[in-house]
């Protein structure tokens, strides 16, 4: 009976004018990630994205997603490495990253703090092997989610 309670709480929840206001925040912050990390020079797999992730193809920059997501994870921001289509490498290594929005949305954040993530992000992988850039990315990661702690 717990998962039939569950999924009541779930379904009235979506029922509710503020969850639909929060998924089309979601969406906003997601095109503006997106166009924030095309402004600096990344291809995203789908060209953008009409839903809550995206997929960066950092291949083209001759990067690997697990050096990616290692480099991301130093700096405080959490992403998936991820195949692309066509892919040459093992699914472990990979060619493209994942990035969502429902997380840092749920935070509160909108799209001037997409901008400014997407900055960071492309700050660390475009001099991925420096771990002090890493760092100064880190502090400014925590500067930003201490404006918008969790809500619970």
């Amino acid at each position: 009976m717990h998962v039939i309670a569950a999924k009541a709480v779930c379904f009235h929840e979506a029922a509710q004018p503020a969850f639909r206001t929060y998924q089309q925040q979601i969406v906003r912050n997601a095109r503006a990630l997106a166009d924030g990390m095309k402004r600096n020079g990344f291809r995203l797999v789908s060209g953008g994205t009409d839903n809550h992730l995206m997929l960066v193809d950092v291949g083209a920059k001759g990067l690997t997603g697990k050096d990616c997501q290692l480099a991301l994870d130093e700096a405080g921001v959490t992403v998936n490495k991820n195949t692309i289509p066509f892919e040459t490498r093992s699914p472990f290594q990979a060619s493209g990253i994942r990035l969502g929005t429902p997380a840092v949305t749920t935070r509160g954040m909108k799209e001037s703090e997409m901008a400014a993530i997407a900055d960071m992000i492309s700050e660390v992988l475009m001099d991925i092997k420096n771990l002090d850039a890493a760092h100064v990315v880190r502090q400014r990661v925590r500067e930003l989610t201490a404006r918008f702690p969790l809500p619970y």
